[in-house]
């Protein structure tokens, strides 16, 4: 009866390993087919959670407005489905636009850096911003922060809707910016991580150093260590499990 049960169990692991491996190279293929905008249109927070999603169907393929309708034909293919309609509450099959910024009313505020999924928009707090057109995808997600209202999207593709307006190339180049935006703001935190980490192990040693002569002043004394020797702690596990995740 034991070997009966440990046997059902090893074939429903089993089962489970391959379904989710069979979603994965589902997943894999469904983003290949997708634009890359990073848009966030279709309720996802990036074209590789909306083909995690798609894969795992708990979201439709027609939700992806700058794929357009050849892009729901393309996912409809590879998913073996039949062609439906653009979700059009997701967004208007539309020409492709580029971010402009009026750099005379622009008040160097960086909202629109931070909003940027691709790093196509260059500048500095308080300093004036300007668009790099060959990496801006048309997202709109730097329209919205913006508070001086300076920013406009520019059709650049008359008469050209979703993949007509936009290649293979652009879409890996995208994805390829995408990629590493998000590797710079691992490593920015990372390095302000430990910036801080330093700081807070300096400020301990000195605390150590402090000479304290009555009760009320030990126990502060050891308050203070106790404080900053749990945020270098937590400064800790929060780095190890970022490692973790990254090997993952």
């Amino acid at each position: 009866m034991f070997f009966v049960k440990f046997t059902w169990i090893i074939q429903v692991l089993h089962a489970v390993k391959v379904k989710f491996a069979v979603s994965d190279n589902l997943a894999v293929k469904i983003e290949q087919l997708l634009p890359q905008t990073q848009c966030t249109k279709c309720g996802y927070p990036s074209c590789h959670d909306y083909a995690v999603a798609i894969a795992d169907g708990k979201a439709n393929y027609n939700q992806c407005p700058p794929g357009g309708q050849e892009g729901v034909a393309r996912l409809a293919t590879v998913l073996n489905q039949p062609v439906i309609a653009l979700d059009t509450t997701h967004g208007e099959e539309r020409p492709r636009p580029v971010a402009f910024i009026e750099e005379e009313f622009c008040i160097g505020c960086t909202l629109c850096i931070q909003a940027c999924p691709v790093d196509a928009i260059l500048g500095a707090p308080k300093q004036m911003h300007t668009v790099i057109p060959e990496l801006c995808t048309g997202c709109d997600l730097c329209v919205a922060p913006c508070p001086v209202d300076c920013i406009k999207m520019i059709p650049v593709t008359p008469g050209k809707t979703g993949w007509a307006a936009w290649s293979e190339e652009q879409a890996q180049k995208a994805r390829d910016q995408y990629a590493f935006r998000n590797q710079r703001l691992l490593r920015e935190k990372q390095e302000n991580d430990d910036r801080l980490a330093a700081k807070a192990t300096a400020k301990l040693k000195a605390l150590e150093q402090e000479t304290a002569q009555t009760a009320e002043e030990i126990q502060q004394k050891e308050r203070k260590k106790a404080i900053i020797a749990a945020a270098i702690e937590r400064a800790r596990l929060k780095k190890l499990e970022a490692e973790l995740g990254n090997k993952s």
